[in-house]
């Protein structure tokens, strides 16, 4: 927060009021507009020179809407993580705007930045390099209330620590022990509690369970969803497995290289994808039955993922797609609910020619 020498307050910077305010069950509380992350390319030792930018980030566009869980897929280096740190403001944005209860929070900076992340905590993807080793585990889940005194005076913080503890499921009585004493799936849990401390309103869970055994991503997935239920938590949930995300998400955005390619309803995208880049990942995924693995239809694309340094003209999936003509090397698609869709394949996708694969000539000429 700044002011001017006759003491008056800077209007740009939202004060504690701003984020005290409630909003209601399905209206927006993260809005995010052609956010952009770019990470200059340089030569020289001495004298740099700015060759280029490898844009992990490039015009991304969505709301998290409150209560809700909203999951982001899309395959590996696609952009996933570095969203979640900017949203964060771990990573400086580039250019584009967040806004947290309506109050613009990407250029925060110091005390007013020290605010707002109360309100937004951040689940890490790994458990065995987020946690300090030299910390205990009550050190760790308590480190957030000596940054934010006010949430829990300092004779309460151990209670405190130990109710975290029995919220996410593990024995309040290993407060003293230290992150080398817990399997995998516990440590996960010591992540949570600390994400939870400041009874945050928006939660970051870039890829939760993906280091986890099988048996423990269900347990971590039961835990969130219940957590949710009982903190009125909204979650960006960010994984590569496609029916984890099916499992906890209210809506589906799907990234490739840098871009939002589509985004709906998980029966929307699931069920009716119109974007070419999400079927040939849904076609992907595993099946169970051996009988049905044998008649489905896979979609195997050719080439290789452009680089993020330098991606093609227009669409960045033309390179990849059975579907690319001269338009898509010439026009960079709007991820826009396109009038010719019906029903549950009326939401936003980012291709010229959207549609449902039952609508459509699928790869390789077979209607």
């Amino acid at each position: 927060m700044t002011s001017d020498g006759a003491g008056a307050v800077d209007a740009a910077v939202p004060q504690e009021a701003a984020f005290a305010k409630d909003v209601p069950r399905g209206e927006p509380i993260l809005q995010v507009r052609d956010l952009v992350k770019h990470f200059p390319l340089t030569q020289g030792i001495l004298f740099k020179k700015l060759v280029g930018a490898v844009k992990a980030v490039d015009g991304v566009s969505f709301d998290l809407m409150q209560g809700e869980t909203l999951g982001i897929v899309g395959e590996s280096g696609c952009g996933k993580s570095t969203l979640a740190k900017v949203l964060m403001n771990l990573e400086p944005a580039t250019s584009g705007s967040v806004r947290f209860k309506g109050e613009e929070i990407s250029h925060l900076t110091g005390a007013a930045l020290h605010r707002v992340r109360r309100n937004i905590q951040m689940v890490f993807q790994d458990p065995y390099t987020s946690l300090n080793p030299r910390m205990t585990v009550g050190d760790i889940i308590g480190e957030p209330f000596e940054i934010h005194p006010q949430v829990a005076p300092k004779g309460d913080r151990r209670k405190a620590v130990q109710d975290l503890l029995d919220v996410v499921g593990l024995n309040p009585e290993y407060i003293n022990r230290y992150p080398h004493q817990f399997s995998g799936g516990q440590r996960q849990r010591i992540g949570i509690a600390r994400g939870l401390a400041l009874k945050p309103e928006v939660i970051i869970c870039d890829e939760p369970v993906s280091a986890l055994d099988v048996s423990v991503q269900a347990q971590v997935i039961n835990l969130l969803e219940q957590l949710q239920n009982d903190f009125n938590l909204s979650y960006m949930f960010i994984a590569h497995d496609l029916s984890i995300v099916r499992h906890i998400s209210d809506r589906v955005g799907v990234m490739y290289l840098g871009k939002m390619v589509e985004i709906g309803s998980d029966e929307e995208i699931y069920e009716h994808a119109t974007h070419p880049y999400t079927q040939a990942l849904l076609s992907a995924v595993p099946v169970p039955d051996p009988a049905a693995r044998e008649d489905r239809d896979r979609i195997v694309l050719t080439g290789d993922v452009p680089s993020p340094a330098n991606p093609p003209s227009g669409c960045r999936f033309r390179t990849r797609c059975w579907k690319a003509q001269e338009k898509c090397a010439m026009e960079i698609p709007l991820l826009t609910v396109r009038p010719w869709l019906e029903g549950w394949a009326a939401h936003e996708s980012a291709c010229h020619f959207a549609a449902e694969r039952e609508a459509e000539e699928k790869p390789g000429g077979t209607p």
